[in-house]
């Protein structure tokens, strides 16, 4: 499509409701940027907010985040002019056009190309906040990976391991445990009955100290029962649906676990914070601690299909959608 266009959804449901929608860009105020997106990153996130599980306003455009050109700038803008290639995170980034403020665009370094930032950004803040914010990986670590090849998984497995940590992950089919050993998990259960009897075979029966969770229901008691002594639960995805309540009890019979419900945005509410993120991020991309796997891309237009592609199960690394 020539005109701008955007994925707009009137209503919740399945994946038939994301409608292609032309649209005018709205124009940069003051302390703003319009984009030319290149690209727009695919999250669970954004099947949640199709289906009302984390409820939005409508209408309602996806999408978390993005990256692309800088086009025009607003009043009082100096740190970008057009022509910069940015990555940032905000709402509605299922668009050929993207208008936010400045202070949540980050600068790309020349090694990190448009389209690989937009596959990584929030996925790969969200492996930081994980490794470096929520409970700091330490060098002689065990943690328990689910969803290795994942978009998280995927930079969570090779970064936790450059950290030092022994990452034991979990995964549905042989083709995806040779893919999470080839980023660096040191063993792969495949499969997810019997879970942590085979963690606590893998461990000598301690446990692991930290337990990175996306699956979410039918993941979460697994996960408690392969924790040490005052080993932490980290749950931080629905993709199989939400946790079930757990008493506190539950904890405390675990042998005083501690759990939490991470969100990215808590630990990203400043610039600074941001950008300390992000520097990380980045770095580590051009060292190649991680890579931008972009296991799938859609057109944008064919937002709907690419919906289909992550709810099946059936994708590995990131999948981005090109306008």
């Amino acid at each position: 499509m020539t005109h701008p266009y955007r994925i707009q959804m009137h209503e919740t449901g399945g994946p038939e409701v994301l409608k292609v929608e032309q649209f005018e860009p709205r124009k940069p105020g003051e302390g703003e940027v319009l984009v030319r997106q290149s690209a727009s990153g695919l999250n669970f996130i954004d099947t949640y907010h199709r289906t009302g599980l984390y409820p939005v306003r409508m209408p309602f455009t996806p999408g978390q985040e993005g990256a692309g050109i800088v086009q025009e700038v607003g009043e009082g803008v100096t740190s970008l002019k057009p022509g910069d290639a940015v990555a940032y995170l905000g709402a509605g980034t299922y668009a050929s056009h993207f208008t936010g403020p400045v202070e949540r665009m980050l600068a790309l370094p020349a090694e990190v190309p448009p389209q690989e930032a937009a596959a990584v950004l929030l996925k790969g803040l969200t492996a930081w906040c994980l490794l470096f914010e929520v409970r700091a990986i330490q060098a002689g670590d065990t943690a328990l990976v689910w969803a290795p090849v994942g978009g998280v998984g995927s930079l969570l497995v090779p970064w936790a391991a450059s950290l030092g940590a022994r990452v034991i992950a979990v995964t549905s089919t042989e083709e995806k445990a040779e893919k999470a050993r080839a980023l660096g998990a040191s063993d792969v259960i495949v499969g997810y009955e019997g879970v942590s009897r085979k963690v606590r075979d893998l461990t000598d029966g301690r446990g692991v100290d930290v337990a990175y969770d996306s699956v979410g229901k039918i993941s979460a008691e697994e996960s408690l029962s392969s924790l040490r002594t005052a080993g932490w639960f980290v749950t931080y995805g629905n993709a199989s649906g939400p946790v079930d309540p757990i008493p506190p009890g539950r904890l405390a019979q675990g042998g005083s676990l501690v759990m939490t419900r991470p969100v990215l945005f808590s630990f990203i509410q400043t610039p600074e914070s941001l950008v300390r993120g992000a520097s990380l991020l980045f770095s580590a991309l051009k060292l190649g601690t991680i890579k931008a796997d972009i296991g799938q891309r859609f057109p944008l237009t064919d937002a709907a299909k690419a919906h289909e592609a992550i709810e099946s199960g059936k994708t590995t690394g990131a999948t981005v959608l090109i306008p």
